[in-house]
């Protein structure tokens, strides 16, 4: 940290600023939740200021205590972009501080070549950068991102790979060419890059991406498999299987949310029907589902064996919420109003004492109850910061609408 005085500001905001509305403010209303967002955050800020360091936080370990992560953890953007969305609503200069210096410390994330998530690890953080301050450097940072990208792209299959087959527990698969639903949200940083450079190349690889993981990922009912893997020589579809979810054949959450996510932006940034029929026949079939509970926070996987006495992953809802408050604007008029409605009372679930952390506690993360891969045995039932990341962009885009 730069010096005291900072570190003082951000304790002050944390205590000071963070409440200064909430008694004025309906419990779960736009504005107390950015107070509560601002507290809460402002505390995690004060906590990293104490060591000195530029840290990034991930979620909670076994032992009680945050983890902390380097720049090539796939989550590693979306801390930077947590603070970038809360500077964008309250306008918070010290967040901007730490915004700028967690950001560029991901530079060199931009010569990444090994997996597919430097669209996630980059565009959250330098995207909403260069979105919010026009800083040429960190275009050049999403130019170069999007280009270590596109070196997955394997042209016979007509995808971008996302894990490399040879390394870590991927190696035991026995896949070639792995592509997981979660790379959809990869897309929108070479749908940016191509209209940074005018160079249709990034296009043409995010649409033929989008085009063959409609072909082959989804099954009749509009749910879709997690992995599926091609033969990069042929692109024939070797499997279908599952990393994160119950079973090779059920429907885990937070794959349903990646993929109508990944749809609206693909709508969004190429107007092409089929997109927007993809996203809202995933959408609907999320919303329709008769294991979905009440209060619309899904199970980590749809079909897991003690439903309801399963693990929620409130990561998959906030990701859903941002998403459906996107679609909404581009569906018809009767959509529109249940997307809308259905992302709304997301909100309110997320932000109800079931899932929302009181401030000062869970290590200073918004959300409770995430769930990273019950699989692995990883990260069941804690806090997690894409969780966090969502919730806040869902926010933002209520918020926009709503004004």
């Amino acid at each position: 940290m730069k010096n005291l005085k900072w570190l003082v500001y951000l304790v002050l905001l944390s205590v000071t600023v963070g409440g200064c509305k909430m008694q004025n403010s309906p419990q779960g209303g736009n504005e107390e939740i950015l107070d509560y967002a601002s507290r809460q955050i402002g505390l995690q800020l004060a906590e990293i200021a104490k060591s000195g360091k530029v840290l990034n936080p991930r979620t909670i370990k076994k032992d009680g205590t945050t983890a902390y992560i380097d720049r090539e953890d796939w989550t590693s953007g979306f801390f930077p972009g947590t603070l970038w969305y809360l500077y964008e609503m309250n306008g918070n200069e010290a967040l901007k501080e730490y915004a700028v210096q967690i950001t560029e410390s991901l530079d060199s994330v931009k010569f990444l070549t090994w997996h597919h998530d430097v669209g996630f690890m980059i565009n959250c953080s330098y995207g909403n950068a260069f979105r919010l301050t026009g800083q040429q450097e960190y275009k050049e940072v999403l130019i170069q991102a999007a280009r270590s990208l596109c070196t997955r792209f394997r042209p016979a299959a007509g995808v971008i790979q996302s894990w490399d087959a040879d390394r870590g527990w991927q190696a035991t698969r026995g896949w070639k060419c792995p592509v997981i639903i979660d790379n959809m949200m990869n897309l929108e940083l070479l749908f940016r890059v191509t209209a940074f450079t005018g160079d249709s190349t990034f296009y043409h690889i995010a649409v033929s991406h989008a085009d063959q993981t409609m072909a082959n990922h989804f099954r009749e009912d509009y749910s879709s498999w997690h992995v599926v893997d091609y033969d990069p020589e042929t692109g024939e579809v070797r499997k279908k299987n599952t990393a994160q979810g119950y079973s090779d054949e059920s429907a885990w959450a937070r794959g349903q949310a990646w993929a109508v996510y990944g749809y609206t932006v693909c709508y969004r940034e190429t107007k092409d029907p089929r997109y927007l029929e993809q996203a809202q026949q995933v959408a609907d079939f999320i919303l329709n589902h008769p294991r979905l509970p009440e209060d619309l926070v899904p199970y980590w996987d749809f079909d897991a064996p003690r439903i309801p006495d399963e693990p929620r992953d409130a990561s998959a809802a906030a990701i859903i919420a941002s998403a459906l408050y996107e679609l909404g604007s581009y569906a018809s008029a009767d959509k529109k109003a249940t997307y809308l409605a259905k992302a709304d009372q997301i909100m309110a679930s997320l932000n109800s004492p079931a899932y929302r952390a009181e401030a000062g506690t869970n290590n200073f993360f918004m959300l409770k109850h995430s769930v990273g891969s019950i699989p692995h045995g990883a990260e069941i039932d804690v806090p997690l910061n894409y969780a966090d990341y969502y919730f806040l962009e869902a926010l933002r885009r209520k918020m926009n609408l709503e004004n």
